[in-house]
């Protein structure tokens, strides 16, 4: 398994699915996570996150009543280093230009991507591959970082 290039004072941007994988402490890819969230720790990179990765994230322990896995969420969410962006006038505006540019991205995915460019991010963590497309992201698919 490959391990996580993360320049110091770095930007990283993160996806719903990357909190995921580390809350649900994901067999493959939690591990790979690890270096991620010490760092953040250290200090040495700020992880940042749409506020819309909330709303994707916590709809299935509301749907479930899984109160422990919620909170699990909201601590990682509210309660530590990792900084929400808003979602403001100018990200919607981007994101509406990444759809009408990039056919193929959902509207999440144009989002994210738009908060992304919004922060410019030094590194954008995923595993969706229809990032790929978005131009002037610095995407890197975690998938490719523990396969090496």
């Amino acid at each position: 398994m490959g391990s996580l290039n993360l320049p110091e004072n770095s930007i990283v941007y993160i996806d719903s699915q990357i909190l995921i994988y580390s809350v649900e402490s994901h067999p493959k890819y939690g591990p790979a996570l690890l270096p991620l969230w010490t760092a953040s720790r250290r200090g040495t990179v700020q992880i940042v996150t749409s506020e819309l990765a909330m709303l994707e994230v916590l709809v299935r322990p509301i749907r479930d009543s899984d109160q422990k896995l919620r909170q699990d969420y909201e601590d990682i969410l509210l309660n530590s280093d990792v900084r929400l962006q808003n979602i403001d006038r100018p990200i919607l505006l981007d994101a509406a230009n990444l759809r009408a540019t990039v056919p193929t991205l959902r509207t999440p995915d144009a989002i994210h991507a738009a908060t992304a460019r919004a922060v410019r991010c030094d590194l954008f963590l995923t595993n969706d591959r229809g990032l790929k497309k978005v131009g002037g992201l610095p995407v890197v698919f975690l998938e490719d970082v523990v396969s090496t």
